[in-house]
């Protein structure tokens, strides 16, 4: 059962308990489309609340997808409810189990009642056409926004408008430290990202999302192609003990002198990329590029090109 002395993280508490209470309050059965787009609009309308007030994150974040808003983030939860006996696990549909319903009454709070009560007759197209006028930019990648639309030129042109300018062989780099999976894609959305190539000797992560597989296969659903090039990453070994930036950089001159030099296929790919057309992202751990090797990697490629650093 999920409770703050089994689950040291409290965020995560709150986030899947309300996943329960907003769950409970829409009847406690509900087909996966239409509860992803009501978290959605659960999420938008009643943003978290912080310590004293403040607010927070939001309990979920959403990136643009085939149907519209989407968050991998809640459908990891999901898994996590399933094997604790909280939801069945059915392909279709969202279903309390019975110890579910029991911690979805005990966290329902009036503002998860009155937002059910609100959308209560919304589902379907009419509750995806809602979600699209409301936040175009969630429809970008929509396959079906012509159709729930039925010809709603202003809404049709505002999803239009949404989308971000293609960026012929655009170069950047960027960091996971301290996104989650659905911010970090939507910063590469909106950086019209074609290609993320992945520098880290071993792309694994203890952080949800950012595992290889994992991050190949969320690339791939925004319309990003994944590239992991791990013969342009560094030992584990030699970053050990890093504490300033002078460790860093001293770490760098060596990368720069001893290893890139032996990549020359590694930094071909990525200008043949470029040349061809792509927008390219180098990738890593670190939030600021001048911890990451990644932009000596960005520096050898070439003075032909202007790095961003997402």
């Amino acid at each position: 059962m999920i409770s703050p002395k089994n689950n040291g993280n409290r965020r995560l508490y709150t986030r899947r308990s309300r996943l329960l209470a907003l769950l409970y309050a829409l009847g406690g059965k509900i087909g996966n489309r239409d509860f992803q787009k009501l978290l959605f609009l659960y999420c938008q309308e009643l943003p978290s609340v912080g310590r004293v007030g403040r607010v927070a994150d939001p309990l979920y974040e959403f990136v643009p997808y085939r149907y519209g808003a989407f968050s991998f983030t809640c459908y990891a939860d999901r898994r996590y409810l399933i094997d604790h006996g909280l939801v069945n696990k059915d392909e279709n549909s969202w279903i309390l189990t019975d110890m579910g319903k029991h911690i979805g009454r005990e966290i329902l709070d009036s503002a998860i009642r009155s937002f059910a009560h609100r959308y209560h007759n919304l589902r379907g197209d009419m509750l995806i056409a809602e979600t699209y006028r409301r936040y175009p930019y969630y429809a970008i990648h929509s396959e079906i926004a012509e159709r729930v639309l039925q010809g709603d030129e202003t809404a049709l042109s505002s999803i239009e408008a949404a989308r971000p300018e293609r960026k012929v062989g655009a170069f950047s780099t960027i960091g996971y430290e301290g996104r989650t999976l659905e911010n970090y894609l939507n910063a590469l959305i909106e950086s019209s990202v074609t290609v993320l190539c992945d520098v880290r000797r071993n792309a694994i992560s203890r952080k949800y999302g950012f595992s290889k597989a994992t991050l190949a296969k969320a690339c791939d659903r925004v319309g990003i192609h994944y590239e992991h090039l791990p013969e342009l990453g560094i030992e584990s070994q030699l970053r050990q003990g890093l504490k300033k930036q002078e460790d860093f950089d001293a770490l760098f001159e060596m990368y720069k002198k001893r290893i890139l030099p032996m990549r020359s296929d590694a930094l071909e790919k990525i200008r043949f990329w470029l040349r061809s057309g792509k927008a390219v992202a180098l990738t890593c751990y670190e939030r600021e590029a001048v911890q990451c090797h990644r932009h000596c990697v960005s520096a050898a490629v070439g003075r032909d090109y202007t790095v961003r650093h997402i």
